[in-house]
């Protein structure tokens, strides 16, 4: 089968053209720019293509299908092209259906955690050499790619997306799977470019809930309102199991779940990570995991990559790199290094780096998320606002944000990197949280 990936360097994408091509078909794809990892990842599969930009020529009949990315748009050459040859045109969501509609599916979704959980599942479900298929959208520890497509396995683990599908598709990619069994971790208003209000952001979560399959089943945060009023307000039939955050202790920064089974040691730590394991442990269950094994395996769970990731470095310093961007993440990892380091200086840095988190109207979400630390930061770039061509912001709409008089804000890279070189690393403790780069700053050094 011959599949041509149009923006094949985004994540998820790069990971399912290696997919396809490890299954036997043959993958081409075009991108007008990647990054790494992918260029990488793409070029030690031979996919990487010889020139970055859209070429229709590379569109032609001997294509079976053609696979559209979210960061291709509607007058992208190539797919101009497809839609003039009459060739199948696929979602990423779309395709992945079309491979697993056959399979038992596992979605996972919510605003927060969706990756941790699935990656949780896959650790244990590897722990235990159970094979099955799946989609995640972080590195994980133990596997090569982050997706795996076979015909044999019964199960697809899936991470869903409430973002759209494609530049043809305005459909939220959770609402493609039709979950057999579903997760929903937590609601917390996210994307204000696409979902304008609190209500256009919740109606997805709705039609997700109301897309599993009759005799399903959803497993739930018992613990968010939102939730909640979506599983109870449900009209289709599914059987329905609430999780809530387990008892634990911290002897000695060592995290335990305490446990009927006694005191299990983790590599983690943080309430809404301990949330996750429970989810996650009651997903399990419904793959024939039961709660001895599934302790068993994540014991040795270090998490996600970006989540909550330490950062190993040549000084003494305590650091770690976190994926955390919207509001409800910032608020959880913020907790989560208050309750971790209580002895410590903290030192909370942030980039706004999104659509939503540099929009006015969605600042003020961020209301006191940067509270009991130290020393809070906050960094956006002005360079970037012009790019997004947003409208610009001051430092003082930003402390107006975020209710908090004592925060430093930065907009410009230089003075962020001197101010970060000024500072004595092996005081205190780092949490650094962003979805891109904070300007460049190398946190290993």
């Amino acid at each position: 089968m011959n599949i041509h990936f149009i923006a094949i360097g985004g994540s998820a994408m790069h990971n399912l053209a290696i997919a396809l091509q490890q299954k036997g078909y043959h993958v081409t794809g075009s991108d007008d720019a990647i990054f790494e990892p992918s260029k990488t990842r793409l070029e030690k599969q031979g996919l990487l293509p010889p020139q970055q930009g859209w070429f229709p020529e590379k569109i032609n009949t001997h294509i079976d299908a053609v696979i559209l990315g979210m960061h291709a748009h509607a007058d992208n050459p190539e797919l101009i092209r497809a839609k003039e040859l009459g060739l199948k045109i696929y979602s990423y969501p779309e395709f992945l259906y079309e491979q697993s509609k056959n399979k038992t599916r596992v979605v996972i979704g919510g605003s927060h955690g969706k990756t941790s959980i699935t990656s949780m599942i896959l650790h244990v479900l590897h722990f235990h050499k159970k094979e099955v298929d799946y989609m995640v959208g972080a590195q994980l520890e133990g596997f090569d790619v982050m997706v795996k497509l076979t015909e044999e396995n019964d199960f697809m683990i899936l991470e869903g997306d409430e973002y759209l599908s494609s530049a043809l598709d305005p459909r939220s990619k959770f609402l493609l799977y039709q979950p057999n069994i579903a997760l929903i971790s937590g609601i917390a208003w996210d994307h204000i470019n696409v979902f304008k209000t609190f209500e256009d952001y919740i109606e997805p979560f709705r039609k997700f809930v109301g897309s599993i399959v009759p005799g399903g089943v959803l497993v739930y945060n018992e613990e968010d309102t939102e939730v909640i009023k979506i599983t109870h307000g449900a009209e289709n039939y599914f059987r329905k199991i609430p999780y809530k955050t387990p008892p634990y202790e911290i002897i000695n920064g060592e995290v335990n779940l305490i446990t009927d089974l006694g005191n299990i040691p983790l590599n983690i730590f943080g309430k809404h990570n301990l949330l996750n394991i429970e989810g996650a442990r009651f997903i399990c269950q419904q793959l024939g995991i039961m709660a001895e094994d599934f302790y068993e395996a994540i014991m040795s769970f270090k998490g996600a990559s970006k989540r909550l990731e330490k950062v190993n470095r040549k000084d003494a310093a305590i650091l770690y790199k976190d994926f955390a961007h919207a509001p409800s993440k910032v608020k959880a990892s913020v907790a989560a290094f208050i309750e971790q380091f209580p002895k410590k200086k903290i030192h909370a840095f942030l980039e706004l780096h999104t659509y939503s988190s540099l929009d006015p109207v969605f600042l003020e979400q961020y209301a006191h998320t940067l509270n009991g630390v130290e020393n809070a930061v906050v960094f956006y770039s002005e360079e970037a606002l012009k790019i997004k061509r947003m409208e610009p912001l001051s430092p003082q709409m930003i402390k107006n944000a975020f209710k908090n008089p004592e925060l430093k804000v930065f907009t410009h890279s230089g003075d962020l990197h001197t101010y970060w070189e000024s500072l004595n690393k092996n005081e205190g403790a780092f949490l650094m949280m962003s979805s891109g780069n904070f300007g460049g700053i190398d946190l290993s050094q």
